[in-house]
């Protein structure tokens, strides 16, 4: 058994069997069909990585690897908010006719601010301070814009990452207010630890923990069963990361330089439909 895998696997169960459920609220998201999309729900579940100790991909199904890396680039490198700009259609059910999901996620990294040493967005101001002042307690980023919240499509789930160095060790917190638990919690602990490799990389750090902090942490009502089942799944040993160790830049980072050696898996064979 992975790491990942018992972790989980423990949030699941804490989820289904000591959440409360909004059946019978009015709640925001539907179905495709327009049935109100009912979930149950913990407050706050805390998870921790050691990312020095194994890669935290589960094995009870195939988390989409070079996907969730190839979103995480979009956002954080290419500081992007155009769909025609990804390489899947995850987020087309936001997106305008010109492909854009407004002033969303990679659009707000890249607005520059002004600062003492100079201006900065808020991925180049990590940078900045990770190699230069890599003891501050400042070093965060935060997307949850609410002068913009009007003009996103989507307003953030993950939206707050921040950073710290303990002597040689690069950790961060991963700040989420809502998660639909069985589509995107493991994809988002995958980007996410895949984010602090690259930037203890270039930063001349080690990856050390990765805190994933969800505030609203829900599985939906139709996708309960799914869930049941993927806890009954054989679990195998994480596979290894490996990451082109020749990259010194953050922005040189592609697709191809990260790979996952021994993956094995249970093949999922439900459909999960996504809630809108």
């Amino acid at each position: 058994m992975s790491i990942a895998d018992r972790i989980f696997i423990d949030t699941c169960r804490d989820i289904i069997d000591n959440g409360i459920s909004d059946e019978g609220l009015d709640v925001r998201p539907k179905w495709l069909d327009g049935t109100p999309a009912h979930t149950v729900k913990k407050f706050c579940i805390v998870n921790r990585y050691d990312l020095s100790k194994e890669f935290p991909i589960i094995t009870l199904r195939r988390t989409a690897f070079k996907s969730a890396i190839d979103e995480l680039l979009w956002i954080w490198q290419k500081k992007s908010n155009n769909v025609h700009e990804l390489n899947s259609h995850i987020w087309d059910s936001w997106a305008d006719e010109t492909g854009s999901i407004g002033k969303a996620y990679g659009y707000q990294l890249g607005v520059k601010h002004k600062y003492a040493e100079g201006e900065f967005d808020q991925v180049d101001r990590v940078l900045y301070d990770l190699k230069r002042n890599p003891q501050s307690r400042r070093i965060l980023t935060n997307i949850y814009n609410f002068a913009d919240l009007h003009e996103m499509h989507l307003y953030p789930c993950a939206y707050s990452m921040t950073f710290n160095v303990t002597g040689s060790k690069l950790n961060a917190i991963l700040n989420q207010r809502s998660q639909d638990t069985l589509t995107a919690n493991n994809w988002n602990v995958v980007q996410y630890a895949v984010l602090v490799h690259m930037m203890a990389q270039v930063s001349g750090l080690e990856a050390g923990e990765l805190v994933h902090v969800i505030s609203d942490a829900h599985i939906y009502d139709r996708h309960i069963p799914i869930v049941e089942q993927i806890l009954k799944n054989p679990q195998y040993p994480a596979p290894t990361f490996k990451m082109n160790k020749d990259i010194k830049n953050f922005y040189d980072f592609t697709i191809d330089d990260f790979e996952l050696e021994d993956y094995k898996y249970t093949k999922l064979e439900s459909k999960i439909e996504v809630a809108i």
